[in-house]
């Protein structure tokens, strides 16, 4: 019995009676024990701290599902325990939820059985309980922590009346609308590399993370950073005789078996903690999910997310939003999105269970008409009378260009900003059997390779490329694409399947009977021959001079002829080298447009002439003329060579360091944008000269 009793005396009937103080209610302490470790949140930690307490509290920490909200929530409870005397409570919104409000309802009452209200005595209307939960809660410090929140209104109907007690609302979305009621959103991040380590070593033992360090590392990578994907991994490590961390990453590398992998034995998976948020989304954003994870490549902006939709950009924006409020898709800071890989994978998953595969590849060749028609554009803004065997005129009509006047991205900064994205749609397309769109595809993207050699992504492809060409029967398009894959085979040091290439690309031409294909293919054999025998270069040339001049092509006629005055050159034919290179100069600067980006090719081509015959001032001033257009028309790998022997030159004649410094210096900005095999080497070089 609490507190005094008063004893009253005899009244009518002989009844004697007692009246009882109300017990005073227990204690709440619901919030969970922290179990785990929690890692990577010293910065969300200390910032819940720093809570003032002259008012409710309001933290709403929202993230990806999975990723650690409720581990971080339950930590601080048990740093801060002293600081709510009157007790903590812990509501999961997911085991209440109903689609109908009465979720809230039910936590009311739950909270306020928990604040000593027998059933007998909860309010019967939401109103009451509300009404109830704030008189309860008045003068008692308390921390209230709610799980799986959904809605702004689940917050509000539990902020307690006592100033310092403290709302903590854990949410895949990020319930912005809560700012209007004095909320801080505190973003949950994912781990980073030294995190994911540690979480793993923490679950798996320090020395079998150090034991198989590379392979712990690639389960990190694999598992995004999300500590439930890592949590479950190491417990599959922990529950699977004979596995091991190199195995698993071995296995979770294919994406086609990562979300499987990532499950216990069907108890608990990423795939079905993806699933919570992705049950809340209203249909339409669910569906755009859904078509958006078959997206090929890892970003995409609102133009090809509406493409892949099938509808107007005005449409696809308030989904995006959606999406991007429930924390299922990341708005980037250049204003495209992404999702997390394992999102990405699991949108994939339901598109793959809730579509049909013609829905799936209509998609697939949405996206890929899309970034036909602008990778078409970007290739007509750098050069429009460049061959091509696609005839996209009437593709094209009508369709806005946006690389057309001032106001548009640079053609090739889009391209190479869009490489991975473009080679991951040429990879799908494929596997659809898109050919058209992936052979067409193909070659205009190689505009961009023409200018930043970028060789095992130019290579992929074009065999990507020509293999469709092949597939859908286009000898002109295989033979174009087979020759133009001849360059980066060469490039790599692949002579003999460059020559095969060659091979199968002039049978091609012969077969299509384009007279300035045939032309073209020569010319990329007499690059071949440059190599091997420059006899059989000029030769190469000269007949593809003739063909273009049949063909009435200007611009293949000044190609060939600057080819052929660098094989007189490297013949030591320098005075007929010179005549040659002076031409082809000529022949590209007449032209309209002129061609800038060959001309001053033949330029630097020049340059290596006079050098050869020992005047090297004549050398510096054609190589300083080509540097400067090649770096204006953004042809930046000719630009580093032409740097780089502009620096060597000044260095051998003992002149000014600055000079050899700043070629050296741009040289290597490009050669590293490009992920060149040459960077230590310049980097040393820089070093000799004190910079």
């Amino acid at each position: 019995m609490y507190g005094p009793s008063i004893q009253a005396g005899q009244i009518f009937g002989g009844v004697t009676f007692q009246v009882v103080e109300r017990a005073p209610a227990e204690r709440p302490d619901e919030v969970p024990a922290p179990v785990v470790r929690c890692v990577n949140h010293e910065r969300e930690l200390a910032l819940l701290d720093g809570r003032a307490v002259a008012r409710v509290g309001l933290d709403v920490l929202s993230g990806l599902p999975g990723i650690g909200k409720t581990t971080l929530a339950v930590e601080w409870a048990a740093r801060a325990r002293d600081r709510f005397p009157d007790g903590q409570l812990y509501i999961d919104f997911a085991k209440l939820r109903d689609g109908a409000g009465g979720d809230v309802f039910r936590a009311l009452g739950r909270a306020l059985r928990s604040l000593g209200v027998g059933d007998d005595y909860l309010p019967a209307s939401l109103e009451e309980r509300g009404a109830r939960y704030r008189s309860r809660s008045a003068g008692r410090r308390l921390l209230v922590v709610l799980d799986n929140v959904s809605q702004p209104a689940q917050v509000r109907a539990l902020l307690p009346k006592e100033p310092g007690s403290v709302v903590l609302a854990l949410s895949s979305s990020r319930l912005g609308e809560l700012t209007l009621d004095g909320a801080r959103l505190v973003p949950v991040p994912l781990l980073d590399a030294k995190s994911g380590l540690e979480l793993l070593a923490d679950r798996c033992g320090a020395d079998a993370v150090e034991a198989e360090r590379p392979a712990a590392e690639r389960l990190v990578e694999l598992c995004g950073g999300l500590p439930e994907a890592l949590g479950i991994a190491a417990a599959r490590l922990a529950t699977a005789p004979g596995l091991t961390m190199s195995r698993l990453a071995d296995e979770l590398a294919d994406e086609c078996r990562r979300l499987a992998g990532l499950s216990l034995r069907g108890e608990r998976s990423v795939s079905a903690v993806l699933s919570l948020g992705y049950r809340e989304l209203p249909p339409e954003a669910a569906r755009a999910y859904r078509l958006w994870g078959l997206i090929p490549g890892r970003s995409f902006d609102a133009g090809t997310a509406a493409a892949a939709a099938g509808f107007a950009v005005e449409a696809a924006e308030p989904l995006l939003h959606v999406l991007a409020g429930a924390n299922l898709l990341e708005a980037t800071a250049d204003g495209r999105h992404r999702f997390h890989d394992l999102v990405r994978l699991h949108a994939l998953e339901r598109a793959e269970a809730e579509e049909t595969p013609d829905v799936r590849r209509a998609v697939v060749e949405r996206v890929a008409t899309h970034y036909l028609a602008l990778t078409a554009f970007a290739d007509l803004a750098v050069r429009r009378d460049r061959l091509r065997i696609a005839d996209l005129g009437a593709f094209l009509a009508g369709v806005e260009d946006p690389f057309a006047g001032g106001g548009g991205p640079a053609p090739l900064a889009w391209l190479d900003a869009e490489r991975d994205n473009i080679l991951a749609v040429l990879r799908q397309a494929r596997r659809d059997g898109l050919h058209r769109h992936v052979w067409q595809l193909a070659e205009v993207f190689t505009v961009l390779f023409l200018n930043r050699r970028r060789l095992p992504d130019w290579r992929e492809s074009l065999e990507l490329g020509a293999a469709s060409a092949a597939d859908a029967l286009v000898p002109a398009a295989e033979a174009r694409l087979r020759s133009l894959l001849s360059r980066p085979l060469m490039d790599l040091g692949e002579y003999e399947q460059a020559y095969a290439e060659l091979t199968t690309a002039a049978a091609c031409a012969e077969v299509s009977g384009h007279v300035v294909l045939r032309a073209s293919v020569l010319e990329f054999t007499g690059r071949y021959w440059d190599l091997f025998d420059v006899s059989r270069a000029m030769a190469a040339y000269r007949g593809s001079v003739e063909l273009n001049l049949e063909g009435e092509e200007p611009r293949g006629v000044a190609i060939a002829t600057y080819f052929l005055g660098c094989a007189q050159d490297a013949a030591g034919r320098r005075d007929e080298a010179l005549r040659t290179l002076r031409a082809a100069r000529d022949g590209l600067l007449g032209l309209t447009p002129p061609d800038r980006r060959m001309a001053a090719r033949a330029t630097a081509s020049l340059g290596d002439v006079h050098e050869h015959l020992g005047d090297l001032a004549a050398a510096v001033g054609e190589w300083t003329e080509a540097a400067g257009v090649l770096g204006e028309v953004g042809a930046t790998y000719y630009e580093a060579r032409v740097r780089l022997r502009l620096a060597r030159a000044v260095e051998g004649v003992g002149g000014a360091r600055d000079v050899v410094r700043g070629h050296v210096v741009r040289a290597l900005e490009i050669h590293e944008a490009g992920g060149s095999g040459e960077v230590e080497g310049l980097r040393e070089w820089l070093g000799r000269l004190g910079g």
